[in-house]
């Protein structure tokens, strides 16, 4: 069993904890051991909004983070990309000046916290590909999801800056979402916006052109064909799902394209069951993917 210091984010606690329950499920599956309690008292990385006023106080709160990890030992997993972008952006600032990363050690010192530097955050996606394996993931697959059509929608922070993500050194995180899709044996839906924003981020300050981002977005994924799309972000999920019944008002046009989070599409090809995996908690209902699963041998 390979442990991990877990770091869920904000808000798989709060606005989509279905994310968080079935995240705990899959990972018990995969062999993940998952320490909650060292992390208890970290803060929110500040999402990227928090940088833009104050950026040594974005990345103080994620130095203190990552020494809280630095005294368990273990490897940082997150299952949010705005926490792995936003985390990877402080760690690249802290890592590449020791003046700027003594000066904040200076502030965390109040609370006996130092960081050294040897903390790398890794989303899970990117975890099932370098430390799990994609073939031994498959082997606890045991219901295929061959009829269904998905579309994968990575969002903003996980695929860029992309020498911050070290996407060159790990080829696999660029494409690794598809790559998960089709290991379920469902087919791929590629679409131009899968690497776009999702609007969640101009949300409070333009909410018509946010829900304009999410019509485009679903409604591009669904004319191709997707029965779904599937995202390793919470806040693309919140976005995406939550005013996809807007956007559909806006455009005058229905949608009905269900977001399902990563952990959700594992979940289903491990044969755990939709009500356990909390599918019944989104907007968008999941009704007709669980009856099509319900009727497939």
């Amino acid at each position: 069993m390979k442990k991990f210091a877990f770091y869920p984010g904000c808000v798989s606690r709060g606005a989509c904890p279905e994310l968080f329950d079935s995240t705990l499920t899959v990972c018990e599956r995969l062999g993940i051991e998952l320490i909650h309690e060292p992390l208890e008292g970290a803060s929110c990385t500040g999402a990227g909004v928090l940088q833009e006023k104050n950026q040594k106080l974005g990345d103080t709160l994620n130095a203190r983070t990552f020494a809280m990890v630095e005294k368990t030992g273990l490897p940082l997993l997150t299952i949010c990309s705005t926490c792995q972008g936003v985390m990877a952006q402080a760690n690249y600032r802290l890592r590449s000046d020791k003046n700027y990363l003594d000066e904040i050690n200076r502030d965390l010192a109040d609370e006996n916290l130092q960081y050294s530097g040897s903390v790398e955050p890794k989303h899970l996606l990117w975890v099932l590909f370098e430390d799990i394996g994609v073939d031994y993931v498959k082997s606890q697959f045991t219901r295929s999801l061959e009829g269904f059509k998905f579309a994968p929608f990575y969002g903003c922070y996980i695929v860029r800056p992309s020498d911050v993500l070290a996407l060159d050194v790990n080829p696999d995180r660029k494409n690794s979402l598809e790559q998960i899709i089709e290991a379920t044996g469902a087919e791929l839906v590629d679409f131009p916006g899968k690497t776009a924003c999702c609007g969640f981020p101009i949300l409070l300050i333009n909410e018509t052109n946010s829900t304009k981002m999410v019509g485009n977005h679903t409604l591009s994924a669904k004319r191709k064909g997707a029965d779904a799309m599937v995202t390793p972000c919470p806040l693309c999920h919140l976005n995406l799902d939550g005013y996809q019944p807007s956007a559909s008002l806006l455009r005058r046009e229905k949608i009905n394209l269900p977001i399902l989070h990563l952990p959700q599409l594992l979940g289903l090809a491990m044969g755990i069951e939709p009500t356990e995996l909390k599918l019944n908690r989104h907007i968008v209902s999941t009704k007709k993917i669980i009856s099509t699963l319900s009727v497939t041998p």
